[in-house]
């Protein structure tokens, strides 16, 4: 079941991402799809997605684990989170796919944090769905997610064949239909091994790369200034002269930084 649901949300954030692409690039419309028209079928899929994980969770009395937010280094620290759960799901769902979307801003920027932490939670979903495991570890146990971690390690040897080609300079580029599918599966995959924190601690570099959109929109609309000199941060930086492979290289090392941290939680607790 679990598995399905993340298949669905790649699915269908990659179709959105498609329709996308190709009505700038084969119908030369720059504008491709509205915003409010992408955040409504986004909205869509992630509700579908929300409303399957949380059913599926009470027909097989699962709901306490399945809606219990996990904090994470602290043993047994939990946040029961009830219905709000969906809301939470078709955040990180969403907001993980957006975020990874306006990362995707320079060659190989997005791709590799995206492998790293498809990786890193790959190991969360094959720990989380090993009784053994999950219990030594203090984690709470979710059968069915092992096989979840098939899928991650496709995502990651995936990414790092596509980052064969898409380094500085890229030669091939990820699109929206990557980047969204990827960053829904990412929030997706998260959600469903009850690690949405551990996936923003790792996801730093998207956090932060949203974040800074935010701040600029938000400043420039209530001061008339800029935070920034543009939006997305790495833009920022290249801007005041850094090059587009130090931007890169830089940001790769924050996010195996980042990852390194997520992983820890394993066991600190």
């Amino acid at each position: 079941m679990f598995v399905w649901v993340v298949l669905f949300v790649t699915l269908a954030f990659g179709v959105i991402g498609y329709v996308d692409d190709y009505k700038k690039l084969v119908l030369q419309d720059p504008a491709g799809i509205s915003a409010k028209q992408k955040l409504f079928w986004q909205s869509v899929a992630a509700i579908i997605a929300s409303v399957a994980l949380y059913y599926f969770a009470e027909q097989n009395g699962t709901l306490d684990t399945a809606t219990a937010l996990l904090i994470p280094y602290f043993k047994d620290w939990t946040i029961q989170l009830g219905m709000f759960q969906m809301v939470v799901t078709y955040f990180f769902i969403v907001g993980f796919s957006n975020a990874v979307n306006l990362t995707d801003g320079l060659d190989g920027l997005a791709i590799m944090p995206t492998v790293l932490i498809g990786g890193a939670l790959g190991l969360f979903a094959y720990v989380t769905g090993n009784v053994n495991f999950s219990g030594y570890l203090g984690i709470p146990y979710v059968a069915g997610t092992g096989e979840i971690m098939v899928f991650c390690a496709a995502m990651a040897g995936a990414g790092l064949g596509f980052l064969w080609f898409n380094t500085y300079p890229a030669q091939v580029f990820m699109g929206d239909i990557g980047a969204l599918s990827l960053g829904a599966a990412l929030g997706a995959v998260a959600v469903v091994v009850r690690q949405e924190i551990v996936l923003a601690i790792m996801g730093g570099v998207f956090v932060v790369e949203t974040l800074s959109v935010i701040i600029q929109v938000a400043s420039f609309k209530l001061t008339g200034k800029r935070v920034f000199r543009m939006a997305p941060l790495h833009h920022h930086f290249e801007l005041k002269g850094w090059a587009e492979p130090k931007v890169i290289v830089r940001f790769w090392i924050i996010t195996v930084i980042l990852v390194l941290i997520g992983l820890a939680s394993l066991k600190i607790r």
